[in-house]
């Protein structure tokens, strides 16, 4: 079975910096044709504008929790590359929240952040995936891939909004799963914890500690680089994973075989 996406055209949101610049050049350099999406345009042309000249990477600034920039943001890849195969739902934030403090919003913030544009651009990036297809009933004619947290499965207080937001992205990618797959559409979850996000990048620089308490609390011993969330991202967007859909993926060094609620859930 291969694992190849060589030839491939994937959007990758979030690729401005972190896990999803990761997996963005992961897939580039593995041959496939790479649309660069996020918010931070000063980052995205530092990142991959030297090589988006006739290459197969290209980037997309703009707000993703607007419809309008979602549909361009499809359109500038189809005037890229003409078709689109793989979506990568990397777009995150995490911000601690208060479950007592009554004018906290930051639930509703994050659901807007992390569960609502990838819904909309899985929706539009879907319906392309189907008519391009042209009537072919054998082939796959796409895959998903929503990029969660081990968060989802675990309970922190001061991580109540974005538990919620990764258990709803981590729903919506099983009950996608289940709508489109008679489109040969699959659609999968990544739920990652002690990987070298961004923001664990910041939260180690804020609180050296921070490191050593992960590292107690995972059974592997270590933070992993974002390539082994990339690699991983990879095998559910081949035809390797061809059979799978509607799973959430585990890539934390083990951190969710434990028990302890206290420990960090990043």
């Amino acid at each position: 079975m291969s694992y190849s996406i060589e030839g491939k055209t994937a959007i990758v949101t979030g690729a401005a910096n972190g896990v999803g610049l990761a997996i963005a050049r992961h897939f580039a350099n593995k041959g496939a044709n790479v649309m660069f999406a996020d918010m931070d345009e000063n980052r995205l042309a530092k990142e991959c504008g030297q090589e988006t000249n006739g290459g197969n990477m290209c980037y997309f600034a703009g707000d993703l929790r607007e419809r309008l920039t979602l549909a361009n943001l499809l359109s500038a890849t189809l005037d890229a590359f003409d078709r689109v195969d793989i979506l990568v739902n990397g777009a995150r934030q995490m911000m601690p929240s208060d479950p007592l403090d009554l004018e906290d919003d930051t639930v509703e913030t994050l659901l807007g952040q992390n569960l609502m544009p990838a819904l909309r651009l899985s929706q539009i990036v879907a319906n392309r995936m189907i008519k391009q297809t042209n009537g072919d009933n054998e082939r796959q004619a796409g895959a998903i891939i929503n990029l969660s947290s081990i968060a989802s499965r675990r309970t922190q207080q001061k991580l109540m909004a974005y538990s919620i937001s990764c258990a709803a992205l981590d729903q919506m990618t099983r009950s996608l799963a289940v709508s489109l797959a008679p489109n040969r559409i699959r659609v999968n979850g990544v739920g990652f914890g002690s990987v070298m996000s961004a923001s664990l990048k910041d939260k180690l620089k804020a609180n050296p500690d921070y490191r050593r308490e992960i590292e107690e609390h995972t059974p592997l011993g270590r933070i992993a680089g974002p390539g082994a969330l990339a690699e991983a991202v990879q095998f559910l967007a081949s035809e390797g994973s061809g059979f799978m859909t509607g799973q959430i993926l585990t890539v934390d060094g083990g951190r969710t075989l434990l028990d302890p609620v206290a420990a960090p859930a990043h």
